[in-house]
């Protein structure tokens, strides 16, 4: 046998020679570039060398560029606080926060009047009682400020200053810790004032102040506290000292603000004088009891965020939209020698906006009877023993009083509380078929029931005791949270009502083949409240119409005004609340039209309450705030509407997860900061449940809710099984047999026959099951949002320091 040839293993895999590829692919170039497009179409290296020393000045140039125009808006910055259009000098907004009570910001001012250049004489003649808003020049920094003085702990007159300051000084103690009130504060604001420059001061008791190793420590505590909620603070601030109060001066003065002009093109008004308001003539020949309650009020300021017209409508928080009638020329702050000769600078047009909210809807179409005097004479009602008694069946045993707070609907998400005409309709539906079927022969084989007769007084309201009040809160809030847990661990299940059917129960659900795909016409079965709301042909494009024209009507940014607004009430200025500077936003065009808004919110992971669809919030959206009962639905990555633009309500605001909430209120454009608050029942104080942006306009977005029908597999054969406990009449398996089944572990199909008479049905599936699948069904209806109202702030108080008396202010 011949010896075997000796074969060293080879050590080197074959690899190719890239040179010798004549006709690369696409992806192949595209890879070997690896982003730069000029290298995909170089034929050699040489030229390969030369695109790349191009693309290489070019990022130089692009660099050298955008420095050109960082450097020219500070500049233009600089310019617009030194010198304004009109020749005065325009004040930085400041607005200090005390965030403990024992803090003084009166101190801190007196501290840093000094350091801004003010001597003892020009400091005794500022126009300041220690408690409001006033403007001061600082000779040093050739510059001036507006400072306003907010109370502590008052989270809407801190919201309202951050949304109109250049600069908000964060007032901390040296010794004392922010408590849960002050934390609520932060985080508001933190929600809120995404575009406002944060300074973190720490002020220090005069009998002990701060100093060496222990001024060190304390400030960087303090410094790790603060960027936890504003992560742009890169140092603290003191005004203890002389040199501490000149550097944090120098800072208030030289520091450039987020942004001079607004990206939306808003424009704002702060007041630098103290508003007036004057009556209007008398109503009523004269009469001087019948004065009318309206009046104009003139506020005096600068221009801010954008161009003002008086075409457009202003927004005074807490007390509604209002037309400009006037908008002048107003002198220097160097000069002040009262009002010069009217220069108007606007004026309305006849273009001007109104203040119609609600469109009319045209009901005349409809056939409608109006009751006579006799019927509405009638359902007036005399006593309470008059009212006609209702029979409810209850488990024996239960008293009548017992059985008045029984619910009578099985669906715990039921719409009771919707509100809406719809909503009540279908709830009333559902009672009278209740009492109509007391008697039919489907009843339950596990538990005796009885009927029990409920009248008026049964039903009236007992006072309980403290005990039995506070036990029943806690049990409420273990109903709650237990809720919660089985809409995570069983999303959207419900039980099959026995003693009603589900043909009537559901009647109005439907089945969806496909729930992205699937036609849903966005106009039928509508309720009466889309009737008064406007709808925009094209959002977007009336958005970009909407901002190009704020960009160039209207007094030009940084002049000093005086703005005459039409049809103020007198609480504008009576009922102020205590320490909020007054401010006075623009609005855009359609901004007061009543329209269905949508928000993208992302839940406070440090709330941990459960908050449910429909559950009373405050919606702060800008300048504005509302009582809203809002609906949640589940965001599209990317923010796509899909085929149908029909999207899954959710039963809850569950955290780590982006939610839209849905409200009907006055359009809005750009991307408006928004927050979720919810008052607090103990402390008073809003908790922030949720921050998030304004998303879009869009009546049409269908929110789906969807309730899954639960059947167990009694006999499995292949791909062919018995379904129960699904429904319990054969007349439903009939009426909800076109619609499509699941299971849990992936399978589809159809109900093919009704079998007997308590509900038993066939269904084939697209492969085998299994017998501890779960068969489903799952049905939709449309929601619909509820009205809101406006927010009203509580009453400020605010106190004297010199007889330690508090006045509240109304």
């Amino acid at each position: 046998m011949a010896p075997q040839a000796h074969h060293h293993r080879p050590t080197l895999k074959q690899s190719n020679k890239s040179f010798k590829s004549k006709h690369a692919s696409k992806g192949a170039r595209k890879a070997a570039a690896k982003g730069k497009t000029a290298a995909i179409t170089a034929p050699n290296a040489s030229t390969r060398k030369a695109v790349d020393a191009g693309s290489k000045k070019t990022r130089l140039n692009q660099q050298a560029q955008k420095r050109d125009v960082k450097q020219r808006a500070g500049r233009e910055d600089a310019k617009f606080f030194s010198m304004s259009s009109n020749g005065g000098k325009v004040p930085r907004i400041v607005s200090i926060v005390p965030l403990l009570p024992s803090l003084s910001c009166e101190r801190l001012v007196y501290d840093l009047l000094p350091a801004l250049g003010l001597s003892e004489n020009d400091i005794a003649g500022l126009h300041w009682d220690g408690h409001s808003s006033f403007v001061t020049m600082a000779p040093r920094f050739k510059s001036s400020i507006h400072f306003n003085i907010l109370p502590p702990l008052q989270v809407f007159s801190a919201l309202d200053a951050a949304l109109a300051s250049d600069i908000v000084i964060l007032l901390l103690s040296s010794v004392d810790e922010v408590q849960l009130e002050g934390e609520a504060v932060l985080r508001c604001l933190q929600g809120q004032a995404g575009g406002v420059t944060a300074f973190a001061c720490v002020q220090s008791p005069e009998s002990t102040p701060l100093a060496g190793a222990t001024k060190s420590l304390v400030h960087k505590s303090l410094l790790s506290f603060s960027r936890y909620f504003f992560p742009s603070v890169n140092k603290v601030f003191s005004a203890d000292t002389v040199n501490d109060a000149i550097l944090l001066a120098r800072a208030l003065c030289e520091t450039p603000p987020a942004f001079i002009q607004h990206p939306d093109g808003r424009a704002w008004l702060v007041a630098e004088e103290e508003p007036m308001w004057f009556s209007a003539e008398d109503t009523v020949n004269n009469d001087q009891q019948q004065l009318s309650e309206c009046g104009s009020l003139r506020v005096t300021g600068t221009v801010r965020g954008g161009r003002l017209s008086a075409n457009r409508l202003v927004h005074l928080p807490g007390l509604g939209d209002f037309q400009i009638s006037e908008i002048s020329a107003a002198p220097s702050l160097s000069t002040r020698d009262g009002y010069p000769s009217a220069v108007c600078l606007s004026s309305p047009g006849d273009e001007a906006d109104d203040l119609t909210a609600n469109n009319v809807p045209d009901l005349l179409a409809n056939e409608q009877t109006w009751p006579t005097e006799e019927e509405m004479m009638g359902a007036q009602g005399t006593e309470t023993d008059d009212l006609p008694k209702r029979v409810k069946r209850v488990p024996k045993g239960t008293s009548a009083y017992q059985a008045a707070w029984i619910v009578d609907d099985d669906d715990e998400d039921d719409e009771g509380t919707a509100g809406d005409d719809a909503e009540s309709a279908s709830d009333m539906m559902d009672t009278e078929a209740m009492e109509s079927d007391l008697d039919s022969p489907i009843q339950d084989e596990t538990e005796e029931l009885e009927e029990v007769e409920l009248d008026a007084r049964s039903e009236a309201h007992q006072e309980m005791t403290a005990e039995e009040e506070e036990a029943e809160y806690e049990a409420y809030l273990r109903e709650r949270e237990c809720a919660q847990r089985d809409d995570i661990n069983f999303p959207d299940e419900i039980d099959t009502p026995r003693h009603l059917a589900a043909s009537v129960r559901f009647q109005r659900y439907r089945g969806l083949r496909s729930f992205r795909t699937s036609p849903w016409d966005p106009y039928e079965n509508l309720p009466l409240g889309y009737g008064e709301i406007f709808q925009f042909e094209n959002f977007a494009a009336t958005q970009k119409r909407v901002e190009r024209e704020a960009r160039e009507e209207g007094v030009e940014l940084g002049t000093r005004v005086t703005l005459v607004l039409s049809n103020v009430p007198r609480k504008a200025i009576a009922g102020r609340s205590y320490g909020s500077p007054f401010v006075v936003h623009g609005l855009l065009r359609h901004e007061h039209k009543q329209t269905v808004l949508h928000f993208v919110v992302q839940r406070n992971t440090e709330y941990t309450e459960p908050v449910r669809a429909k559950d009373p919030l405050v919606l702060c959206a800008g300048p504005r705030r509302y009582n809203i009962n809002p609906l949640f639905s589940q965001h599209v990555r990317g923010g796509g509407r899909g085929v149908n633009n029909v999207h899954k309500s959710e039963r809850y605001l569950k955290p780590g997860s982006t939610t839209v909430v849905t409200t009907y209120g006055p359009a809005c454009f750009g991307k408006l900061p928004c927050l979720l608050l919810k008052q607090d029942s103990q402390s008073g104080l809003p908790d922030l449940v949720a921050m998030g942006s304004f998303l879009s306009s869009d009546p049409t977005r269908i929110i789906a809710k969807r309730i899954v029908l639960t059947g167990h597999p009694f006999k499995v054969h292949k791909k062919t099984a018995t379904i129960r406990y699904m429904f319990f009449n054969r007349d439903d398996v009939q009426y909800f047999q076109s619609v499509e089944l699941h299971t849990k572990y992936g399978r589809t199909g159809h109900i093919t026959e009704a079998l007997g008479t308590h509900g038993y049905f066939k269904a084939h599936f697209d492969g085998p099951i299994q017998q501890m699948d779960t068969v489903c069904m799952s049905l939709y209806k449309r929601q619909f949002p509820k009205w809101s109202t406006t927010f009203q702030p509580p009453t400020v108080t605010a106190v004297k320091e010199d007889d330690n008396t508090s006045m509240e202010l109304e």
